[in-house]
């Protein structure tokens, strides 16, 4: 198709969207005109989550099949109206990122190939205090979504105990983000705290379907993922189309409907209707601003019990208190020494990173999620008899950093299957190099 531009007048601006019928969902056939279309269809409440916010930029810019990449750097050539903010990352670097104000600036982003808004926790006039407390409700592969829609009621019973509001929404890929708007008065890292002790505490009332474990070889159910209120992290946030086949999206939800709501009820083709018939479902959310004070009196309390901090993301600096950096397994046997990992008997992880002393094997590196589960499916029809011991957590998903993007793992625990059955380490279904550029 030839490159063309069309020009989009939003509030007196306008705003040039370069070959507007390129598809960017193939399945359905929606373009990069219908990706515009809907942000501008859903504006108000794009931006009461994702508006006056500093925001990573995540471009698709062949679509969602196609990579992405994030850039953090505002583009040098953008329109003089969008403003931008200069952050302070954990590493000490500083970069400009754009802010965002009203419909012409999400119009503006969606040309770029931005599927999804990712705004950090804090507006743009006070970046050291977070106005937003983010839970993250991650299943494990093989989680049924009645299990996560449970977790998210626990979550806002234990918000309502701590005089906090949660504003449910899908992730539109396959979890539950609950927001809760705070007083600015705290830190990251305090409000990382308070979220800890929020998982911990959700946890201890639903012990079956519910964790805060952070290690993948510990966790089960639907992890409470505490680490996304760290300084740096970004969420998907509300009314962000997310990169799957039906272009769903991360939609706010009503308490009394996310018992009966499906996670495919909200695509690009559904949600603006919705939204002119019943509006915002969180447009209360700005109102209900709360206190950490009792969460944050709950951590201490935790601690004192003996439950410290836990592990942060790899690429954070150690914190004090935080329990070493090892996986459980290896913790156990006492081996924490420098210099102590295995000898590799085949190419090691890009990531450097340890072995694990489960009964791992890999089965994949994929540039791609959906490239990756494929593979794990090619693997499954050779090896029936070891997948009928499986457990939904011996599936682990890794999405790992590569220099400009993201790539993904796959690997199977073996540890539930007998030793005479389980199968060897087998060349990888993909084999996928990140750093092949590089080298």
């Amino acid at each position: 198709m030839p490159t063309h531009t069309e020009i989009v007048e939003i509030s007196g601006r306008k705003i040039a969207i370069s070959n507007p019928g390129k598809v960017f969902f193939a399945g359905p056939g929606y373009t990069k005109r219908d990706l515009v279309a809907y942000y501008i269809a859903v504006a108000d409440g794009a931006l009461r989550g994702a508006g006056g916010r500093p925001m990573a930029l995540k471009r698709y810019v062949n679509g969602a099949d196609g990579d992405f990449f994030f850039q953090k750097r505002a583009p040098e050539s953008r329109p003089e109206w969008v403003r931008t903010v200069e952050l302070t990352f954990p590493s000490g670097r500083t970069a400009d990122e754009i802010v965002i104000d009203d419909a012409a600036g999400l119009a503006w982003v969606a040309n770029l190939g931005c599927l999804d808004l990712n705004p950090h926790a804090v507006r743009a006039d006070d970046l050291d205090h977070p106005d937003e407390l983010r839970v993250d409700l991650d299943p494990v592969p093989g989680v049924p979504w009645d299990d996560i829609r449970r977790v998210a009621l626990v979550c806002r019973e234990v918000l309502a105990d701590f005089e906090l509001v949660g504003w449910p929404k899908t992730s539109g890929s396959r979890g539950i983000h609950v927001n809760v708007r705070i007083e600015r008065r705290w830190s990251f890292d305090e409000v990382r705290r308070a979220a800890l002790a929020l998982a911990r505490e959700v946890e201890r009332r639903a012990p079956q379907i519910a964790t805060s474990k952070w290690w993948k070889e510990e966790r089960h159910g639907v992890f409470i993922d505490y680490n996304q209120n760290a300084k740096d992290r970004t969420v998907a946030s509300a009314y962000s189309v997310r990169p799957v086949p039906d272009a769903r999206v991360s939609a706010p939800v009503a308490w009394d409907e996310l018992p009966e709501c499906e996670l495919g009820d909200f695509t690009v083709a559904t949600v603006p209707g919705r939204f002119a018939r019943v509006g915002d479902p969180a447009a209360g959310i700005d109102e209900a601003v709360g206190s950490l004070e009792a969460l944050l009196e709950l951590s201490a309390r935790q601690a004192k019990a003996g439950l410290g901090d836990a592990p942060w993301p790899p690429h954070y600096a150690k914190a004090p208190g935080e329990p070493p950096r090892v996986m459980p397994s290896r913790a156990r046997k006492g081996d924490l020494s420098p210099g102590s990992e295995p000898v590799p008997t085949r190419r090691p992880s890009p990531t450097g990173r340890r072995t694990s002393t489960k009964p791992l094997i890999e089965i994949a590196r994929a540039a791609t999620k959906d490239e990756a589960l494929a593979a794990f499916e090619r693997w499954k029809a050779r090896h029936a008899g070891v997948v009928a011991h499986l457990e939904p957590s011996d599936l682990l998903v890794d999405s790992m950093r590569g220099r400009f993007t993201l790539w993904y793992r796959i690997r199977v625990n073996l540890e539930h299957v007998p030793s005479s059955e389980r199968p060897p380490q087998e060349p990888l279904e993909v084999d996928y190099d990140p750093w092949s550029a590089v080298r």
